[in-house]
């Protein structure tokens, strides 16, 4: 008995080859947290050359946090997002006999976020779409009286119209960061409105036509006020584009959920 428990016994200095595994496990699990927490930090944080330092630079945070880290202070910020936005959608699309045919307007940020609705963990799409009205409202406003009266018109003939669109709001006395930041969102704008007609009427899409609005919503006392009337609509005009897509766009992908959430919500544009 007394010579098998020597047997037995473990040899002094020996560490199983389990602890070894486990420090391994931990310092990995160290370093993820700390380049994670590094990373949120520069993310929230004014842009700086430290996002430069970075192997990768900005591309590499920016792959690391999004989709699933992105993170916002607007909830939290003095003056957090107040209104509601609508992102209307209508085309111009052509029938297989070659007739033109206007479709009734669409408002897509509403179809995007009936996937946020009944859903405690909704996608990140949901917000796509009063995302974009929200950053086109933003560029559009810092446009002069004049210039808004420009965008509304209709710009869509031959392939320099961007070109000719920007010369023109230049000449009406902007400055040019406030057309290029303009231009740029009306871009993404019309690129998201293409994919949203594509979807709902077919491939067929001639040109499209968006309109963004935003109402702001009660004050907080007001709440639950019935007397208290309703903020006025704040609307962006914009004329007819021609369609965009934009290189990474998936429209297929695309097509394919903003249908489920059609049929989801009963709507037959």
């Amino acid at each position: 008995m007394t010579q098998s428990r020597i047997e037995d016994a473990p040899v002094a200095g020996a560490r199983p080859a389990r602890s070894v595994l486990r420090r391994i496990v931990l310092v990995l699990a160290a370093l993820l947290a700390s380049w994670h927490i590094f990373a949120t930090l520069l993310w929230v944080a004014p842009f700086s050359v430290l996002r430069e330092a970075i192997p990768g630079g900005n591309d590499t945070l920016t792959s690391w946090m999004i989709p699933f880290f992105g993170q916002s202070w607007s909830v939290f910020a003095p003056a957090p997002i107040n209104g509601n936005y609508a992102f209307r959608v209508r085309a111009l699309v052509q029938s297989s006999d070659g007739s033109l045919t206007t479709t009734n307007w669409l408002d897509a940020a509403a179809v995007d976020l009936s996937m946020s609705q009944h859903n405690l963990l909704p996608p990140r799409a949901a917000n796509l779409g009063v995302q974009e009205a929200s950053r086109f409202k933003d560029a559009w406003d810092t446009l002069n009286a004049s210039d808004k009266i420009i965008t509304g018109l209709d710009w869509y003939a031959g392939e320099e119209w961007r070109t000719e669109l920007t010369s023109k709001l230049l000449s009406y006395g902007n400055q040019e960061a406030v057309v290029s930041s303009y231009m740029d969102q009306e871009l993404y704008a019309t690129a998201y409105a293409t994919q949203v007609a594509e979807a709902a009427w077919g491939q067929t899409v001639i040109r499209v036509q968006f309109q963004v609005s935003r109402q702001n919503i009660p004050s907080f006392q007001n709440r639950n006020n019935p007397n208290v009337p309703p903020q006025p609509v704040q609307i962006a005009e914009t004329g007819w584009r021609p369609g965009v897509t934009l290189p990474g766009q998936d429209s297929a992908r695309f097509a394919e959920i903003f249908q489920q959430n059609l049929a989801r919500m009963g709507v037959k544009p």
